[in-house]
């Protein structure tokens, strides 16, 4: 009689409580779906990882439209086609090549069949800053100019010694319009040293100065 009576009051107990595997796991899946309450939440507000995809894609974004305004650069810059005038100038310096649009914009043209428009990039962007006045707009640039051309982690990092970078990191904790010019003078001079001499042996140079030889004859 006895165990008879346990074995009715075991009955009860489990009656009472079917705790099964199963339902231990349902539980623990409703639970987990809970506390994550993100992607699979039934309702629509989502305030957990969701936020941070979310603030991620805003970033990008920004980042994105920021940098279209700091480059400004399209394909070219904006300028009338040089004369045979002008073109034989940029043969007598690199400074006088540099001045131009139109020279930029053919010695540009050059630097990227070579893999080297990042320099060119660098150097219009510095010259960019040094038109600002306003302090936030000068500080959200020269960080993106920061991220774009000095960070080693950046594909268009430029060559810079090591003294050079130590005076940027310097300048970064308070910049201003000329926080890159050193860095700037550095990158103009690489240029005129490595690669202005090749651009007036290249074909593009000497294709446009033939092009508008013949156009000044025929006139």
């Amino acid at each position: 009689p006895m165990g008879s009576e346990r074995t009715e009051i075991r009955k009860r107990q489990m009656a009472t409580t079917p705790e099964t595997p199963g339902a231990a796991q349902a539980q623990l899946s409703t639970g987990n779906r809970g506390s994550n309450a993100c992607c699979f939440c039934w309702c629509c507000c989502c305030s957990c990882s969701c936020l941070t995809v979310r603030n991620q894609e805003e970033e990008r974004a920004r980042r994105t439209s920021h940098e279209l305004q700091v480059e400004g650069i399209p394909n070219c810059e904006e300028s009338p086609a040089p004369t045979l005038e002008e073109v034989n100038a940029w043969a007598q310096s690199f400074d006088k090549l540099m001045l131009t649009p139109a020279g930029r914009n053919a010695f540009r043209e050059f630097l990227r069949t070579e893999f080297s428009e990042e320099n060119m990039l660098f150097w219009m962007a510095c010259e960019e800053l040094k038109q600002e006045s306003n302090k936030s707009v000068i500080e959200e640039k020269a960080r993106l100019i920061y991220e774009d051309y000095i960070s080693i982690l950046s594909p268009k990092e430029v060559s810079l010694d090591s003294r050079v970078r130590e005076v940027i990191n310097r300048n970064m904790l308070e910049p201003s319009q000329h926080t890159f010019d050193d860095a700037q003078l550095q990158i103009y001079t690489l240029m005129h040293r490595d690669s202005y001499p090749r651009f007036m042996n290249s074909a593009i140079y000497k294709d446009l100065l033939q092009s508008l030889s013949e156009k000044s004859i025929e006139a």
